[in-house]
């Protein structure tokens, strides 16, 4: 804005009339007037509190009945992650609340979900402690020493701030200031030892124990000369030799399979969905077939034209599975990426060398403890640091114009459509349809504002987490804690410092001008302004703003109890469209629970309530009442309504804190203005070490946890028992080719599903059968219709057996009857709670369990009965141990041939049947490598504490053994 236009601004303020302008511009100087009135927070009071406590009776009431929807977890958990039993009684959910302890919760609901917790009661804890000190010594002392012959018949709002303090009075906030930088210090390292005490008693759980990423370190940026698996084991020991040697696997480049198998879930969800709308009454079959557009990625139809939707899709979907058979052929071994795991015989040692590499960058590699493989987001590992670097900043750029951006829109819903009475004020024809239609307009002031600002934090969190995809974040927990910093960033910067300080920076651009045409000087200008003045007014005047807004929020919490917008949905879908039995599977799951748009909500609320603590202490008892209904509120929903999606570990600590602090530091800021405005520079001074001593405190704190909580140890163990003997086996045998190999070279492909009404007529809508060239099963991944009908036993089925279909009756449209398949299982807790680990190692044949064939196999991919929770380890019925990667060549000796055609050469799916399975049950065990040629890959070594004396334990065949293939 140039001085031309801060001088119109200022001629139009001093004109006469009520033009649409002139109100424009008042409403802009304060957009909460509406607001302001002191009844408006008994107002919210009443309505939060009526109306979440009739929720929570409805809920009560409900509950029993509806165990599906507010108690999935107790229907699909093993006994081990299962919720404690809860009984038919109205009130019967609050005895187990109110029982389980923190240390139980670890195991029900995982140390994710358990941090959340923590940090929620600490947020009650902290502000229940505030609000003694508010409410008892700044609230007093706010109306005691407020000039009363200013305050007189103003509302109580307006008196309990320091609006109309001046003088020695403000040595009371400065007091405040410090009571309350210590008290949130204490909670803040309170919380911080504890959460340290829980990451080292996950670090010695069983589960991490037996875990292979506990073990396995992640290696990226690796040069060209070291992508061999060989070269990651020199890298590694470039920055610390161990007493065993690890194994290692470098990735592999996958081609275009990604994509393709992205392509065809779409084309196969597509095909259910035309399916589903075109069968969903049987009998009355529509008499034009449905059709579609071809994909633009489909080089074989032309566009622009429609075709037969069920033909296309089905054809469509056969090219697709042919070519990722072809691509997954194809893949070559010595086809090297940039990254790799190097895995440890003993956690020790692992976290030891990526302690000692923590700030090194050997041959300019980074290396890091490995998540678990379902927390990776893989096409992000392959990037350079300079491409990763690019894709941040330009991330970054994006986050800022929209931040920016969105400044415009939220002021003028602010002003607007809060009050659309503001509206008419500069709208003389609107306002003529707001007299005419009073009622009407009344329910769309109260319906649109808080429609449009939900939706906005609904479609936030999307925008930031495929921002942070973009931006080149490797796994899905870095996503996450960067949407939550992306995600408070806007909040604090547009829906706290825009609307607080919005009205007294114009009143402050518009004095200045008004100084500057008296012909004064810029300086003093500036100081006829009163900026420190004019901010602080605005920000007593605003506060009850937020204190109501505050009020609200126990709205939200009851909403997540009753699962109403969950409910709303299915409901909806179920009575007006057309549902595919996929997505009724999918709705009877335990939905995944947000951990980054919750936290930033925490954390926005505790900002607000921290800045105006000062400024209108009555938002420390609404700010702790909200939490204290929140604390038991999402309690139950974590124990038995939602999963944690992928299990961090509690990774999410350090984001709450640095949040934390810096609302400390925001709010001293906010009190030292205050004071500024009103007070003496002594006061400022007093002020002064409060944020040095918030830094000082950050940096306490990282000394003195942040290793025990990121590491199991600093120095791996040198004695004798740390040394693996000759012949002795490892757990480096754990095919991290397979494990943590990218999830496009093995994973099954998804079938197309029916529902079992329209079995009688899908034999007349579906015109062909799908085969591959002599291997009838080599097309879909599943071929689930018999030639024998199941509905009338001993007769033919009315379609062709092979048609690439899987009919799903209507008493299992139920996810317990698929939660062991990785299409149903990783989208909603990843296996963990339903016993079946997709991360644990075997004792006894030392392989990631999920492929040791037991949990994809037949038996579990095309369940009669509810899926069972696995917690015992799988091993082949004949005893054998096979290799988790035998069934892919890019992973497969050549020497060792194909062991009879056994199918696994012939289709590129896992879901067989039985007897296909039991085929090998009598097959000679695998080679193993002699000692002397495992010891020759830590040839390099000239004396380290594993030279010599260790075996490998790995397959012959290393990327080495290929002709040229040294490093």
């Amino acid at each position: 804005m140039d001085i031309d236009q801060l001088k119109l601004i200022s001629s139009r303020q001093e004109q006469q009339g009520s033009s649409g302008a002139d109100q424009f511009l008042k409403l802009v100087q304060n957009p909460f007037a509406a607001a302001l009135q002191a009844n408006a927070f008994w107002a919210s009071l009443g309505t939060s509190l009526g109306v979440t406590l009739l929720i929570a009776i409805l809920f009560s009431l409900l509950r029993p009945h509806n165990s599906v929807v507010y108690a999935p977890k107790l229907r699909h958990a093993d006994d081990r992650h299962a919720p404690p039993p809860v009984g038919r009684g109205i009130f019967a959910w609050f005895t187990p609340i109110i029982k389980t302890q923190e240390t139980q919760l670890v195991d029900k609901v995982g140390l994710d979900a358990t941090i959340f917790l923590r940090f929620t009661r600490m947020c009650r804890n902290l502000f229940l402690v505030m609000s003694v000190i508010g409410c008892g010594i700044i609230i007093p002392t706010n109306i005691a020493d407020s000039d009363h012959n200013i305050t007189y018949g103003l509302s109580a709002f307006q008196i309990m701030t320091p609006m109309y303090m001046f003088g020695r009075a403000l040595w009371s906030h400065v007091v405040c200031a410090w009571l309350f930088d210590i008290i949130i210090v204490y909670f803040l390292w309170r919380n911080y030892r504890a959460v340290t005490r829980l990451r080292r008693r996950y670090f010695e759980s069983p589960e991490y124990q037996m875990s292979l990423h506990s073990r396995t370190l992640m290696v990226t940026d690796i040069p060209p000369s070291y992508r061999t698996d060989e070269g990651i084991l020199r890298i590694t020991d470039a920055v610390e030799q161990t007493a065993g040697l690890p194994g290692a696997a470098v990735g592999r480049n996958v081609k275009e399979l990604p994509l393709l198998i992205e392509q065809h879930q779409r084309q196969v969800r597509e095909l259910e969905s035309v399916l589903a709308k075109y069968l969903k009454d049987p009998d009355k079959i529509p008499s034009s077939r449905p059709t579609c557009r071809p994909s633009k990625h489909d080089r074989k139809q032309s566009q622009g034209h429609k075709v037969d939707a069920i033909e296309y899709l089905t054809g469509r979907i056969r090219d697709l599975e042919i070519e990722i058979k072809d691509v997954r052929d194809s893949i070559d071994k010595r086809n090297a990426m940039s990254y790799g795991f190097a895995s440890y015989e003993k956690i020790d040692e692992a976290h030891a060398v990526a302690y000692s590499a923590r700030k090194k960058h050997p041959h300019g590699s980074t290396i890091r403890l490995a998540p678990r493989p379902n927390d990776l987001i893989w096409n992000n590992l392959a990037l350079s640091k300079k491409a990763r670097g690019w894709k941040r900043l330009r991330n970054n750029i994006w986050v800022a114009v929209l931040t920016l951006v969105w400044i415009v829109p939220n002021a003028m819903i602010a002003i607007f459509l809060s009050d659309l009475s503001n509206l008419g004020s500069v709208w003389p024809a609107f306002q003529t349809q707001l007299n005419g239609h009073p009622i009407t307009w009344s329910a769309v002031q109260g319906i649109a504002s808080p429609a449009v600002l939900s939706l906005v934090y609904l479609i936030l969190p999307i925008i930031f987490r495929r921002l942070s995809i973009r931006a080149g974040d490797t796994t899905k927990t870095s996503r996450e804690k960067h949407v939550t910093h992306k995600l408070y960033a806007f909040f604090v910067f547009n829906n706290l410092i825009v609307f607080s300080a919005f009205s007294a920076v114009w009143k402050f651009v518009a004095k200045v001008v008004e100084a500057r045409q008296g012909n004064e000087g810029v300086w003093d200008a500036i100081n006829k302004g009163e900026f420190f003045v004019k901010m602080m007014i605005a920000l007593c005047t605003v506060s009850p703003f937020w204190v109501t807004w505050l009020l609200q929020r126990n709205l939200g919490a009851a909403a997540d109890l009753s699962q109403i917008i969950n409910l709303t949905w299915i409901w909806f879908a179920r009575t007006f469209m057309s549902p595919t039995p996929r997505q009724a599977i999918e709705w009877t799951a335990p939905p995944p629970f947000d951990y980054a748009t919750y936290y930033n909500y925490f954390l926005f609320y505790a900002t607000v309530a921290l800045c105006f603590a000062t400024l209108q202490p009555i938002v420390l008892p609404v700010t702790a009442l909200y939490f204290t209904v929140d604390a038991w509120l999402k309690k139950y929903l974590l124990l038995y309504v939602f999963i944690t999606k992928t299990e961090s570990g509690g990774q999410f600590w350090r984001i709450l804190y640095n949040r934390f602090i810096f609302a400390a530091v925001l709010a001293n800021v906010i009190v030292a203005l205050v004071v500024k405005a009103r007070g003496t520079w002594t006061q400022i001074i007093a002020m002064a070490p409060l944020p040095l001593l918030m830094l000082g405190f950050k940096w306490y704190c990282s000394r003195a946890f942040d290793d025990q909580c990121k590491y199991y140890t600093k120095a791996p163990r040198k004695d004798a028992e740390a040394l693996v003997g000759p012949g002795k086996q490892s757990h480096r045998k754990d095919r991290l080719g397979t494990r943590f190999g990218h999830p496009a070279l093995y994973r099954s492909l998804i079938t197309p599903m029916v529902h079992a009404k329209a079995r009688g007529v899908l034999a007349q809508v579906y015109r062909g059968r799908i085969e591959s060239d002599g291997a009838s099963a080599a097309g879909y991944s599943d071929i689930v219709m018999e030639s024998m009908s199941r509905s009338e036993p001993g007769k033919a089925a009315r379609f062709a057996p092979n048609a690439p279909f899987e009919v799903v009756p209507e008493n299992r449209l139920d996810f317990a009857y698929y939660k062991n398949r990785n299409e149903f299982g990783e989208e909603h807790g990843g296996g963990e709670i339903y016993g079946r680990p997709l991360d644990l190692v075997s004792e006894r044949s030392q392989t990631p369990q999920s492929f040791a064939g037991g949990y994809d196999s037949p038996s579990f991919s095309r369940a009669q009965s509810p899926a069972p929770s696995y917690s015992r380890r799988f091993e082949d019925e004949s005893g054998t141990t096979y290799p988790a990667d035998y069934h892919h060549p890019a992973y497969r000796d050549p020497s060792y041939g194909d062991l009879g055609d056994h199918g696994l050469r012939e289709s590129i799916y896992t879901h067989t049947n039985e007897s296909e399975s039991r085929l090998l049950a009598g097959a000679q065990s695998m080679p193993v490598s002699t000692p002397r040629e495992q010891i020759r890959m830590d040839r390099w070594r000239t004396g380290g504490s594993g030279s010599g004396n260790d075996t490998l334990g790995e397959d012959p065949v290393s990327y080495d053994s290929f002709p040229k293939g040294r490093a």
